[in-house]
């Protein structure tokens, strides 16, 4: 992707921009600006190396926009993430272009300063539109305005023999049988959904990790949401409430805690400089940390169902078991390599401190940790790398402290 180094950085407005939107502000925090002039307006995708999402923009497009119009152009952008249209919920029954026109109509309910040209619900081709729609009821108009427009084409012959030259005939510049006008989308829709399944799996936790922190961050702020309207904050709770399969999250967490190892091959092309310099071959390593709360507190059953979800975990990679209680005794800490079975133990059977587990894995360099507890002590210390708490349903819903960090909750 070819980059550019033009006077208009958007990174240096976007904080200007978004100052009175705490929700939006926190998400762009998360997002990568990437200056593009090849690319004609903006658009936002999943980068298929890294899972991370990003912003592709040109600068002269921004440059020539008012200050109304550019906030509006990123909250669009935003709202493409937000509602999910990056990763995948497209209907499979669904026609690219059509859907595409359908995420924009429901965004841009909420949008009152984009470029002209824009489609909304309830003007030009659209007027007989409602707003303030889910992307799936405006597809389910536009499948039926298609159906409309294909049985008037039928009944007044073929439209492209009276107009064999494609000129533009005045009437709302529709493409014949489409019923849809060819233009009305200022922006970039070419690069969703074109990452492998797990990138995609991936970058589907982290953006319900980041929507999240958005969301917080705009509760705890001063100013609220900002504009973002009531029906809308509903909905992005809802999403939050969306009950993740754990297997999936465990493997993203497995996933983006991944250090990757590179050494040059000859036997891999280069895809940037082919057959002068090697390739890259990458092999990824996870070390990651399981502490296992053996407190008086963890009952047999509960012990017995980590156990068990450890053995499921077991096959995606391995890991080292750190059992303690109010400590960790380095004589117990484990390897359980990928494959094995382990059958369930206690080895320790006194209070609780979530700080011994913590400070043995920020002493150890590990890559990620979870800690598999009943929640039942103090809040710990920080955890030098990403850290994640399993317990059961009924724990879950009375932590003993406040957190940011994802709690799993399973079923004993």
């Amino acid at each position: 992707m070819k980059k550019t180094n033009k006077s208009f950085d958007l990174n240096m407005h976007v904080a200007r921009l978004l100052m009175d939107e705490p929700f939006f502000a926190s998400l762009s925090r998360r997002v990568n600006k990437v200056a593009n002039t090849e690319f004609p307006t903006a658009g936002v995708r999943v980068n298929p190396e890294t899972a991370q999402f990003e912003m592709i923009y040109n600068p002269e497009f921004f440059e020539k926009l008012d200050d109304a119009a550019r906030k509006d152009v990123l909250k669009h952008e935003f709202y493409h993430l937000v509602f999910e249209h990056v990763t995948g919920r497209k209907p499979d029954s669904a026609n690219p272009r059509v859907w595409n026109f359908a995420t924009d109509l429901a965004i841009n309910s909420h949008l009152n300063n984009l470029p002209e040209s824009c489609v909304k619900p309830g003007q030009g081709p659209f007027a007989d539109f409602p707003t303030g729609l889910s992307a799936e009821a405006y597809l389910a108009l536009l499948k039926k305005k298609q159906e409309e427009s294909e049985q008037e084409g039928s009944g007044e012959g073929n439209t492209e023999e009276e107009n064999p030259e494609g000129e533009d005939s005045g009437e709302g510049n529709s493409k014949p049988g489409d019923g849809l006008p060819q233009d009305g989308q200022f922006d970039s829709h070419d690069d969703w959904g074109q990452c492998d399944s797990t990138t995609e799996e991936i970058a589907k936790e982290r953006l319900k990790e980041f929507v999240k922190k958005a969301a917080d961050d705009a509760n705890q702020s001063g100013r609220s949401w900002g504009s973002v309207p009531a029906s809308c904050r509903r909905d992005i709770m809802e999403r939050l409430k969306t009950h993740v399969d754990w297997r999936n999250v465990l493997r993203y967490f497995i996933k983006t805690s991944t250090r990757a190892n590179k050494r040059s091959t000859v036997k891999r092309v280069n895809k940037r400089y082919r057959y002068i310099h090697p390739g890259k071959k990458v092999q990824r390593q996870a070390n990651i940390a399981i502490s296992i709360d053996q407190s008086g507190s963890v009952d047999d059953e509960m012990l017995q169902a980590f156990f068990s979800e450890l053995s499921k975990l077991a096959k995606l990679a391995s890991f080292t078991v750190i059992p303690f209680d109010t400590r960790v005794d380095e004589s117990l800490v484990y390897k359980w390599k990928q494959g094995q079975n382990h059958k369930t133990e206690r080895v320790m059977c006194g209070g609780t401190c979530f700080n011994a587990p913590t400070e043995y894995v920020n002493k150890n360099g590990f890559d990620g940790h979870i800690v598999l507890t009943d929640l039942m002590a103090p809040k710990p210390k920080a955890s030098k790398c990403q850290r994640m708490w399993m317990t059961t349903k009924y724990y879950a819903s009375r932590p003993y402290f406040k957190t940011n960090e994802r709690i799993l909750a399973i079923d004993v």
